[in-house]
């Protein structure tokens, strides 16, 4: 049995926590492979809300096992914080349901104030980071500075390489953005508070264990955070986000090996979205933008940051296709665009004049895009209380198979609702 990647094939809060939840009710194993507490995953189930940042959407059933792997960056008060709110809410997180890679970043408090400190010092040229320390993070693993999760549980040693890092770290603070040095023994001292409520679901070698899973046939679901357009070699580089959010990324952030990642499933959202600067071609700055936002409830469960609306974008979605190899699409949100009399779908871009089908790689170029719309004819039906595809209203299935067409790759789900039982399948992912 090979594994299910389910990546953004957007710029992100696409609806993968909810598709994740989904899966996992069919699935033994759940693992978060990128990104950290700048991403927001909301499950909805029976009515009530749960957002999660670090832990995988998987969490709520608790017959399930859920991974964090190396490609995660941590921040462990957050991560925390998320365990007891899942404890209050009537969750009891044991260490069979919850894996912390040995090999993943620890994403500590210096790292956020570097953050906050280059977004501040940008000035006009913002990228629009959430502050999160998620970039900071990721340089010092590629740096050779990161202190990984196993380094925390060793108290022996870690003072000695938090005095390392801070002193390249204190040197910035103070020379370039005139703020106060941090003691080793401070960030010492905070870690101690939370490590041991962490002890318990550490694990030393995820990579044996995922694929010990996919050798005795069990189905493992892997979940990324953002989206494809962000993606920090693929994406509208420099407004992405510090990690690989394609789906190749799974594989090296799990270790194992690429071909056990047969399925991969891109989401999407039946409209367009963007948090933060970037280009957008197919944004709306009209009253339509305006009802989509305020229809769609478009604001970061991370940050709160109103969300920028537009049509769907095709070619975008595309080269989401080929760059993940998705063979398989979910469509989410669509219950949103009910009410418009009209449903504007961006088929190609006009740059400089000339028309294109494909996704520039200049983000330049984006910038200058201009959307190509096609329009299809919209609807009135409230979509949130049909339970089967073959239920939905003429226009709503036209749109569905529209875009299929049009972007090359069979749409298996769609999703009417926020909430877990609102998700109407055309081809089931799973066969039990």
């Amino acid at each position: 049995m090979s594994a299910t990647v389910v990546i953004g094939a957007q710029w992100g809060d696409e609806g993968k926590g909810k598709l994740v939840d989904v899966l996992a009710s069919h699935a033994d194993l759940v693992v978060r492979f990128q990104g950290g507490s700048n991403a927001g995953h909301t499950l909805v189930v029976n009515g009530k809300k749960t957002v999660l940042h670090l832990i995988p959407s998987g969490i709520l059933h608790t017959d399930k096992t859920c991974v964090i792997a190396a490609g995660v960056v941590i921040d462990i008060f957050g991560l925390t914080d998320e365990i007891k709110k899942l404890k209050e809410a009537g969750f009891h997180i044991t260490s069979e349901q919850l894996l912390i890679s040995d090999n993943a970043t620890a994403l500590l408090p210096y790292h956020k104030v570097l953050d906050k400190a280059r977004e501040a010092a940008l000035s006009d040229g913002k990228i629009g980071t959430t502050g999160k320390g998620i970039g900071p993070a990721y340089e010092d693993r590629a740096a050779r500075r990161a202190l990984m999760m196993a380094d925390l549980f060793d108290s022996k040693t870690l003072m000695a390489k938090l005095e390392f890092v801070l002193k390249e770290k204190n040197a910035l603070f103070q020379g370039l953005y005139d703020l106060p040095s941090i003691s080793a023994k401070e960030i010492y001292d905070q870690v101690q508070t939370v490590i041991e409520e962490l002890r318990p679901y550490r694990t030393a070698d995820v990579s044996l264990l995922v694929s010990t899973k996919i050798k005795q046939g069990k189905r493992v679901v892997f979940e990324g955070a953002q989206g494809t357009l962000l993606d920090v070699y693929h994406g509208t580089y420099p407004f992405v986000t510090s990690s690989s959010t394609i789906a190749a990324s799974g594989a090296i952030s799990a270790g194992v090996g690429p071909q056990n990642l047969s399925k991969i499933v891109g989401v999407f959202k039946a409209y367009c979205t963007r948090v933060g600067s970037g280009p957008f071609p197919s944004e709306l700055h009209d009253e339509i933008g305006q009802k989509i936002q305020k229809d769609g409830h478009e604001f970061g469960s991370t940050t709160g940051r109103a969300r920028r609306c537009g049509w769907l974008d095709l070619v975008a979605l595309r080269y989401a296709i080929r760059l993940n190899g998705i063979n398989s699409l979910a469509m989410m949100k669509l219950d949103v665009l009910t009410g418009h009399e009209q449903i504007g779908i961006c088929t190609g871009y006009k740059v400089n004049g000339e028309i294109v089908s494909e996704f520039p790689t200049s983000t330049e170029l984006v910038t200058k895009a201009e959307p190509i719309y096609e329009y299809l004819p919209g609807w009135t039906e409230d979509l949130t209380k049909i339970k089967a595809v073959k239920d939905l209203p003429r226009n709503v299935l036209k749109y569905i198979e529209f875009v299929a067409q049009q972007a090359g790759c069979p749409i298996d789900v769609v999703s009417v609702g926020p909430d877990r039982d609102q998700t109407l399948w055309i081809k089931p992912l799973f066969k039990d």
